[in-house]
Order: structure tokens, then C-alpha cells, then sequence
């Protein structure tokens, strides 16, 4: 599904724009200011082991705010150390507000600046805990090309001990229309599933762990990767840590 540009992205800019507007607004003097939360937290910094090819890859983000508003800087990366490329190099500025006990919506912007042509987009998400306690973050994005696509996020924690935790995770990726120079095609683009064992230790802000991850294109993306001799799918070994500061 294509649709105008100039018009979609100016809309999607307004959103932002108010977003931000409104966090602005949230922290100017009161009768009482609200209490300043900020963190880093690095979910994954891990080194893939495959038959093919050889990964580091992350995904963490650093966070400002109160209760009510935040405001998230997100960088999500994967350097393929055999062709010494980035395969994903993707960051997201985004504002942050809960909806529910729940949930919270997000809204900002998207840039990816892996091999090949960058792209700009527009995110609208909702992230939070669904019942059963499995951890969903569902976004939609739209590029400066008009191109909407979305991706839906999933993990879950089970506690073998109090600091042993087995955490399943699954990430699907779908676009509603072809965006072949980025090597995008309709439909379900993308699958990566993963099981990762980590044991938390110092307070808990320090947990190395290890596990597999297994990804798998789809449809024309699939075709795109295989005409440029890309990997199209992989299952990986992994050993990692994940930090929070």
C-alpha cells in the first residue's frame, strides 16, 4: 500500500511534534516537580556463532523522564564480522506515556543506516505486559517514502531460580508494500526466534548468558537477499550479557 509522501509524513511529524510538546510542558515547575528517572539498559550484547558467518549484535536504550512521561533514545545493531558490514543499523527517538496499569504508547522516529539506502520513518507503537506476563512491544512505521510496515515484538521470562531465567523471544516483521531498494517486499518479511539462558548476578544489573537464535526471510525479501547474495536464513550460537546502569 502506497500512499502520499509528503502528506503522511507531515501528519506523522505533527504527532511527534506534539508528543514532544506535551513532554516539554510535563516538566516545567509545578507545585511539586516530579521525581527525574533515567537509565541505560543494554537487553542484549551478544556474539553469534553460525556456519556461515559470525555476528555481534545489540539492542539497548537509554531513557530520561517521570512516571508519566519519558523520553528513549534505542540503537539496534548487527555487524556481520565475516563481510565486515552492518546488516541492521537501526536508532529510535522516541516519547513514552502510559495508557494503562499496563501498557504505554510510543511515538518519534526511526532511522536505518545499514548497507544501502537510508531510511527515515515515523513510529507509533504500543509497548507493555500482556496477560501471562509475556512482554509485547507492537509498532507501526512509516517511511519518508510512504511505505508502512510494522513489527510485533515478544519474550517472556521464566524463572528457573530467583536469578535464573530461561527467556523464549520471538520478532515478526511485515510490510504492506515493496520497497525493493532497502530489499523489502510485501507481507511477512522477517521471523527471529530465540531461546536465551542468562543468570543475573551483582544486584542483578549484570547477567551473561547464553542460548540460540534462529532468523528466516520471507517472500520477495527472501528473493531480494538471494539476488544479492545475501544470508536468508541462519541459526546462530550465542553468548552474551545484558547490563543495566
Amino acid at each position: 500500500m502506497n500512499v502520499n509522501p509528503a502528506c503522511c509524513f507531515k501528519i506523522t511529524l505533527l504527532v511527534v511534534g506534539s508528543l514532544m510538546l506535551a513532554l516539554v510542558s510535563s516538566t516545567l515547575p509545578a507545585q511539586e516537580d516530579p521525581p527525574l528517572i533515567y537509565g541505560v539498559r543494554l537487553e542484549r550484547l551478544e556474539y553469534w556463532a553460525g556456519a556461515d558467518t559470525d555476528v555481534v549484535a545489540w539492542d539497548g536504550d537509554a531513557m530520561v523522564g517521570s512516571d508519566e512521561w519519558k523520553l528513549r533514545f534505542q540503537s539496534l545493531g548487527e555487524y556481520d564480522i565475516t563481510d565486515s558490514a552492518f546488516e541492521r543499523l537501526e536508532s529510535q527517538l522516541l516519547v513514552q506515556r502510559p495508557i494503562s496499569n499496563f501498557f504505554d504508547i510510543v511515538g518519534g522516529v526511526r532511522y536505518d543506516s545499514p548497507k544501502g539506502p537510508d531510511r527515515l520513518y515515523g513510529v507509533l507503537g504500543v509497548h507493555g505486559l500482556a496477560p501471562l506476563w509475556f512482554e509485547v512491544d507492537a509498532d507501526l512505521f512509516l517511511s519518508q517514502k510512504g511505505n508502512f510496515s510494522a513489527r510485533i515484538d515478544v519474550d517472556y521470562d521464566f524463572l528457573i531460580t530467583n536469578r535464573l531465567i530461561l527467556t523464549p523471544t520471538g520478532e515478526f516483521d511485515l510490510s504492506f508494500s515493496d520497497d525493493q531498494e532497502i530489499g523489502v517486499g510485501t507481507g511477512l518479511t522477517k521471523m527471529e526466534l530465540g531461546l536465551r539462558l542468562r543468570y543475573e548476578v551483582i544486584d542483578r544489573s549484570v547477567a551473561p548468558y547464553i542460548g540460540v537464535h534462529y532468523q528466516q526471510l520471507f517472500g520477495s525479501t527472501k528473493t531480494f537477499a538471494q539476488q544479492e547474495g545475501d544470508l536468508v536464513d541462519g541459526l546462530f550460537f550465542v553468548a552474551g550479557v545484558r547490563l543495566l546502569f
